[in-house]
C-alpha cells in the first residue's frame, strides 16, 4: 500500500524534530511504491477436490471444534452458501491463480486429548500428527493439526502462528495453534491488543472465542498458501525460505482503508458488537484476511 503524503510527513516527524526540518528545508518527493507482485515459479498448484482431515491436539470443546469445521465447510460453494461477502467468495480468489477452483471438504476429525506427544512439540512431531490425521484418506488429503492453547510448538509465537508444507502420501499438511494463552497479541490480532505498535482497542471476536477466531484467521492464511504455493515453487514473492504468499503478502489487512495498527473497515453485528467480514454456513460469521488478487495485483478485501 502506498503511503499518503500525510503519513509520510508523520513518519518524518517521528524521526526528525520540527526545528531540524524548519532549519534545513528539503524538497519532499513522494516515491511511488512498486505494485505488489507474487511471481509464479512454475511449480504445481492444487486443483480439484481435496479433503481436510482435522486432528485436534489437546482439549477442545465441541463448540471450539465446530468453529473450525464450519469454516472449512463454508469454503466451497453449495446450495446453502450465503450471498457475498461470504467465506466461499473469499476462497474464490484462489481460483485466479491456477485457473480452477480448489474445492475443500471436511474429512475425518480425530481427537488427541491425551497429548500423545506431550505438550512441547517439535516440527517433526507436528508432521507426524498430520500424517496420522491424513492416514488412509489418499493422495488428495490435507492433514490439518490444530493445537490447543496449552500446547507449545517449536517456533510458535516467536516466529510463526502456523505453517503448511509437504506430507508424504498426501497433498500436504497445515498446522495452526490456539494462541489465546501464549501470544494473542501476535496470532489473534485484531481480537487482542498487539504486542507492539498502536494499542487500539481490540475487535470483538465473531464466534466469541479469541483463540479460535484467531485460529480461523491463520488457518485461512495457510490454506490459501497451501493451494497457491504447495511445494514452495508456486506463487510467492521474496525468498523461498521466507516467502510472501497469497495472504501473508497482505498481512494486517482485513477491510478497506487498512493501515498498520488498523485492520480496515469491517462489518459489525448490531446485537453482539462482533466484527466480521464474511458469512459462513449455519449463520456463522468470520473475519478473514485480505488475499492478493493476481487479476489486479492488489490485496483484495471483502468489504
Amino acid at each position: 500500500m502506498a503511503f499518503s503524503s500525510t503519513m509520510l510527513l508523520f513518519s518524518l516527524l517521528l524521526f526528525f524534530p520540527a526545528s531540524a526540518i524548519a532549519s534545513a528545508p528539503r524538497k519532499l518527493v513522494l516515491v511511488q511504491q512498486p505494485p505488489l507482485v507474487l511471481k509464479y515459479h512454475d511449480g504445481p498448484l492444487l486443483k480439484g477436490d481435496y479433503t481436510l482431515c482435522l486432528l485436534f491436539y489437546g482439549r477442545f470443546s465441541a463448540t471450539q471444534r465446530s468453529i473450525v469445521a464450519d469454516f472449512v465447510r463454508s469454503l466451497s460453494p453449495s446450495a446453502a452458501t450465503p450471498p457475498p461477502p461470504s467465506v466461499a467468495s473469499w476462497w474464490l480468489t484462489t481460483s485466479r491463480y491456477g485457473g480452477s477452483a480448489v474445492r475443500l471438504s471436511v474429512g475425518p476429525q480425530l481427537l488427541d486429548e491425551s497429548f500423545s506427544k506431550g505438550k512441547l512439540l517439535s516440527s517433526y512431531d507436528v508432521a507426524v500428527l498430520a500424517g496420522k490425521a491424513a492416514a488412509g484418506s489418499g493422495p488428495r488429503a490435507i492433514g490439518v493439526v490444530v493445537t490447543a492453547a496449552d500446547v507449545a510448538v517449536e517456533g510458535f509465537c516467536s516466529s510463526r502462528c502456523g505453517t503448511h508444507g509437504r506430507l508424504a502420501g498426501a497433498a500436504g499438511f497445515v498446522w495452526v495453534g490456539d494462541s489465546a494463552s501464549q501470544c494473542p497479541g501476535q496470532c489473534a490480532w485484531p481480537f487482542h491488543q498487539p504486542l507492539y505498535g498502536p494499542q487500539t482497542p481490540p475487535l470483538v471476536a465473531p464466534n466469541g472465542d479469541v483463540g479460535m477466531d484467531g485460529v480461523v484467521i491463520n488457518l485461512a492464511t495457510l490454506l490459501a498458501g497451501a493451494a497457491t504455493n504447495p511445494n514452495g515453487d508456486g506463487y510467492f514473492q521474496g525468498s523461498a525460505e521466507a516467502p510472501l504468499e497469497a495472504v501473508t503478502a497482505c498481512t494486517g489487512v482485513f477491510g478497506s482503508g487498512a493501515y498498520p495498527g488498523y485492520p480496515g473497515k469491517v462489518l459489525v453485528d448490531p446485537g453482539s458488537g462482533a466484527s466480521y467480514n464474511a458469512h459462513g454456513l449455519v449463520g456463522r460469521k468470520y473475519l478473514l484476511p485480505a488475499m492478493w488478487d493476481p487479476a489486479t495485483s492488489q490485496c483484495s478485501t471483502l468489504v
